[in-house]
């Protein structure tokens, strides 16, 4: 199989489901300007709304969308109920509810900040954001999502909470939030992850991570992440 993805992106979130049920997938990184793939595809032809992450199955066929990627590798592994609980049950709804709670009220409002064309609304979905997080920091009661399991939804969730510090959120005002954070990148496969996409831990005690041409350009330093 092949992940298209790009660094720190929400293809992270994937990324981190292979590493934590030994799936081998090879990483395919995408241009965002140019939609072109490091092995030379047109990512426009495999995903046609241009966005990562897209998975190329071993017979060609191509699923796109994180949660549902992340949600199909679940159920492909053999241990995969450990991330995602057995089909029909209350559990499974569970985990599901909060993979569409962060899609739609943390992921999508958060890119809009990385897009120029929101400019003139960023007041409001700055607001709307810190509402979401309230009520997340308060329903956090575990050490994930659901309880003590880590799920596909806490994989998905620490990916769009990393990027908080370009957003102008500092999560350390939610200490659940904070400490989820730092559970989940202490993380052994989840630390595979990110050096495997090479990138570096930064500020607010290393808990937030981002490709080092990222920190360059926001003149922020980095330390890479080890195992």
């Amino acid at each position: 199989m092949k992940l298209y993805m790009r660094a720190a992106a929400c293809s992270l979130s994937p990324h981190i489901v292979c590493r934590e049920l030994g799936i081998e997938v090879e990483l395919v990184a995408v241009d965002p300007a140019t939609h072109r793939a490091e092995n030379g595809d047109d990512y426009l032809s495999i995903n046609g709304n241009g966005y990562v992450p897209a998975l190329i199955l071993g017979d060609g066929k191509v699923l796109t969308e994180g949660p549902v990627i992340a949600q199909f590798l679940a159920d492909s592994a053999a241990e995969g109920t450990s991330m995602l609980p057995a089909a029909g049950t209350f559990e499974r709804s569970q985990v599901q509810s909060f993979l569409n709670f962060i899609t739609s009220e943390l992921h999508k409002p958060m890119v809009m900040f990385f897009d120029a064309a929101y400019a003139g609304a960023h007041q409001p979905i700055h607001a709307l954001i810190l509402k979401r997080l309230e009520w997340l920091n308060n329903r956090l009661k575990g050490p994930y999502l659901t309880g003590e399991n880590f799920t596909v939804a806490d994989a998905y969730l620490f990916v769009c909470l990393n990027w908080s510090p370009w957003i102008a959120i500092d999560l350390r005002q939610w200490p659940a939030l904070s400490a989820f954070m730092k559970r989940v990148g202490e993380r052994p496969k989840v630390r595979e992850a990110l050096q495997a996409e090479q990138l570096q831990a930064f500020e607010q005690d290393g808990v937030f991570f981002a490709p080092q041409a990222y920190l360059a350009a926001a003149n922020r330093s980095g330390t890479p992440v080890r195992l």
